[in-house]
């Protein structure tokens, strides 16, 4: 039985997988709230390079070829590893097989490369000599001074507050690829003052991140802005996470049963998940695909399914999502890459249908898989992916319950080697099993 499942490079995909080519029901198109018709091109031209809207629009076939400046890029840590934690299995007991796509070899760290390198190199193309981009957690951030640094580029990241006092070493990273990194909210749009007026000790959001991050790019000609999650063409750049995984599968002579991903804005879900929703339509496979979100901030599990806004401005087209409300405000978790109120369009639509189920724990019950996960398999991951952990354990205790031998496979999404000091206050105690209000998700709804 092997332990780590490798790809040559030879065998790695060089196509990007469109999900929309083999949805029924074609995505709800992005609306502008001024005229209440969907949004015209011509408007989000002046925000993302031509090629990025039209992935975002679904055009190009099932299969987008990835270019070979890209692919260059990718080849400094892929294919990832697929692994078996034969560990952890040991430890549970459990007559399941448990596998994770391990995407924290990045130079960044995390999963976010495999969407930065693509966004930046397409605005390249075009002339552009600066990006503007928010970060939570900060793997994004990282993400995108390493693309901007490898290009040319200059990069102005909006980090949110909590998670820039919280992480000090991830802006060092960004700085160290040439970030300039302002935490948000700041004073330096008009956006982020009106919300340090309304909250002088607000600890941020990705929403008004995002909203400072816009007013930037509309600010200046030479400037476009990237985003780490939630649209269409993000979550196409990230599929070649499932589809370098299903050739692992292949090579070790299974294939999962139960697919999980952790979900914030859903692109780590989406670039696992997503090809495999594709065999689940055009086979006869049945994998169980599972979104995993905190109690802090459940968008699937207690958001509604609607058209809004992307950030705390409303300065985006709305988006058909699940959400929170573009004014929800969540809890300072160190999860700070799960604390958004919307959720990939692509990824509500799919979970809407029936594509796919989700569950929400809390930080407490994450952190806690987490030290499981570090002290059997080695590997100390970031506090979003814990998530992915905590429901892997979950499904490996079920089958042994049952008495099943059932085949998971998750997403690790990002290493937590920058997230010392959160696993730090979890031994000390100090970390608290939150669950967001259901009085205050429904106020923020109301807005």
């Amino acid at each position: 039985m092997e332990k780590k499942i490798l790809l040559s490079e030879s065998e790695m995909p060089r196509h990007w997988y469109n999900i929309i080519a083999h949805m029924p029901n074609q995505p709800a198109p992005p609306m502008d709230p001024s005229t209440g018709q969907p949004a015209a091109p011509e408007k989000l031209a002046r925000i993302f390079a031509p090629q990025l809207l039209e992935q975002e629009m679904g055009q190009g076939g099932a299969y987008i070829e990835i270019p070979e400046e890209v692919f260059d890029t990718y080849r400094i840590w892929r294919p990832a590893p697929l692994i078996r934690a034969t560990e952890l299995e040991k430890l549970l007991d459990t007559p399941a097989k448990i596998y994770y796509k391990y995407e924290g070899v990045s130079p960044a760290g995390s999963h976010k490369p495999n969407t930065a390198i693509p966004q930046v190199y397409y605005n390249k193309l075009n002339g552009i000599k600066r990006i503007a981009t928010e970060t939570g957690a900060g793997q994004w951030g990282t993400s995108i001074a390493f693309a901007t640094q490898r290009f040319g580029l200059e990069s102005i990241i909006y980090m949110v507050k909590v998670s820039y006092e919280q992480k000090p070493y991830r802006k060092a990273m960004m700085e160290m690829w040439g970030g300039k990194v302002i935490p948000s909210p700041s004073t330096t749009t008009a956006c982020g003052r009106a919300m340090l007026a309304e909250d002088p000790d607000s600890n941020g959001s990705l929403g008004g991140a995002i909203s400072e991050a816009l007013e930037d790019t509309l600010s200046r000609e030479d400037t476009r802005y990237c985003l780490g999650s939630v649209l269409n063409h993000v979550a196409l750049h990230q599929t070649i996470v499932g589809e370098e995984s299903i050739k692992q599968m292949e090579k070790a002579g299974d294939y999962p049963d139960i697919v999980i991903g952790c979900a914030g804005g859903g692109s780590n879900l989406a670039g696992i998940a997503f090809p495999y929703i594709r065999e689940n339509m055009l086979s006869a496979r049945k994998t169980e695909i599972i979104a995993v979100e905190p109690t802090a901030c459940p968008t699937l599990t207690k958001g509604t399914y609607t058209y809004d806004f992307g950030d705390v401005a409303q300065l985006t087209p709305q988006l058909k999502m699940y959400t929170l409300g573009s004014k929800f405000m969540p809890a300072g978790i160190h999860a700070g890459g799960l604390r958004y109120h919307g959720m990939s369009p692509l990824v509500s639509q799919l979970y809407h249908e029936g594509y796919m189920k989700a569950e929400a724990y809390n930080q407490l019950e994450c952190f806690e898989a987490a030290a499981m996960f570090v002290r059997t398999e080695g590997i100390l991951p970031a506090p979003e992916s814990s998530h992915a952990i905590k429901a892997a354990i979950v499904q490996a205790l079920k089958a042994k319950e049952e008495g099943t031998s059932k085949t998971i496979l998750f997403n690790l999404s990002g290493h937590g080697h920058f997230d010392i000091a959160s696993y730090e206050k979890y031994f000390q105690g100090e970390l608290i099993a939150y669950e967001h209000p259901e009085a205050e998700i429904a106020k923020s709804l109301g807005r």
